[in-house]
């Protein structure tokens, strides 16, 4: 079991934080992760070689994994309520699994032929889901359920949310995709950055320029979050190719992405891959990680520190105010604010 002991401190004209950061190691195997939830005191993931499981937090011996294929399908999706995970493999064809909580059977309840199927993300609010995959022709491919995943819906392809030529998602960490209740949010890179929103389940979606790298199948906006209560988000990402490079990779709103300013310009650590905002901040505080790095913000991302320069890590989730989640090859890690 690894640990890593770091000292923390932040400056922004003040000192606003300065704690010890403890980094130990939860869990090791031959498998890339993309996406990860918390449910029951455990971190539950999925990824490579059809691979899915779970470690236990305070006790990583207790640990399971599970293959929901004998295909080698790559997970980079993973998704939960109150019943049932949720995981889409990111290839043609692609298999909906639902995995029970307590029995952990799975079965495929729906499955895309489509040749060029390939699914960046998925999240599910209630009984609310949706899947956001590779564009079909001139528009994202966009699934919705409303009752648990027993019934997928595709979204029609309309004027207002078409996409530019070159303009797609990452599935990079399952977090270009917010959902809650029944409005969600969506970003999208390439030579074209921009944030869609719908306020009803698909109804009235449309886009929104942000003010963020593009120009190649390489850059844009790579991870999103939203404080729900008010209304503020954050968008991450950069150039996969470039990862040193730090020119508008990091953009926020303060009105539910109606606008968009850039923040950080040339000060930051890079490309980043993942970004959460912590519990109760209000998106003050906020954590984001790339291959490179994990860096931490306490003013609504103006300003960035870079907390650790552990490599290959790409998504996060906070458990609590204290702790941080991380996944990546091979490995989680839980990072703890002492």
């Amino acid at each position: 079991m690894k640990k890593i002991l770091a000292s923390l401190f932040l400056f922004s004209g003040i000192w606003i934080f300065s704690q010890q950061v403890s980094m130990e190691t939860l869990f090791t195997d031959k498998v890339s992760i993309r996406a990860v939830q918390v449910w029951d005191h455990k971190v539950w993931y999925s990824g490579t070689d059809s691979k899915f499981g779970f470690v236990d937090i305070k006790n990583p011996k207790k640990n399971k994994q599970i293959t929901l294929s004998d295909k080698k399908l790559q997970f980079r999706t993973l998704a939960q309520d109150k019943k049932s995970f949720y995981a889409i493999n990111i290839e043609s064809p692609a298999y909906f699994f639902k995995i029970d909580k307590k029995s952990l059977k799975s079965q495929v309840i729906y499955t895309d032929t489509t040749k060029t199927a390939f699914y960046d993300a998925l999240s599910f609010d209630g009984n609310n889901g949706v899947a956001l995959g590779d564009p079909y022709g001139k528009c994202m491919n966009i699934l919705i359920t409303k009752n648990n995943g027993n019934d997928w819906e595709t979204l029609p392809c309309k004027k207002e949310y078409e996409i530019g030529e070159g303009e797609a998602a990452f599935a990079a960490s399952n977090s270009n995709i917010y959902l809650h209740g029944n409005e969600f949010w969506f970003v999208t890179g390439g030579k074209r950055s921009r944030q869609f929103y719908s306020y009803h389940m698909g109804n009235k979606l449309f886009g929104k320029e942000v003010p963020f790298v593009n120009g190649s199948s390489s850059t844009g906006i790579y991870s999103m979050d939203i404080d729900p209560e008010t209304r503020f988000g954050i968008a991450v990402g950069g150039d996969y190719t470039k990862q040193n490079e730090n020119i508008n990779n990091i953009a926020t709103t303060k009105n539910g992405g109606e606008s968009w300013q850039t923040q950080a310009s040339g000060q930051n650590a890079g490309y980043m891959t993942c970004v959460k905002i912590k519990p109760g901040s209000k998106g003050k505080e906020i954590i984001a990680v790339g291959d490179q790095h994990i860096s931490y913000s306490a003013d609504y991302g103006k300003t960035w520190k870079k907390i650790s320069d552990e490599k290959n890590l790409y998504v996060c989730e906070w458990i609590d105010q204290n702790t941080v989640i991380f996944a990546g090859k091979d490995r989680i890690i839980k990072m703890k604010i002492n």
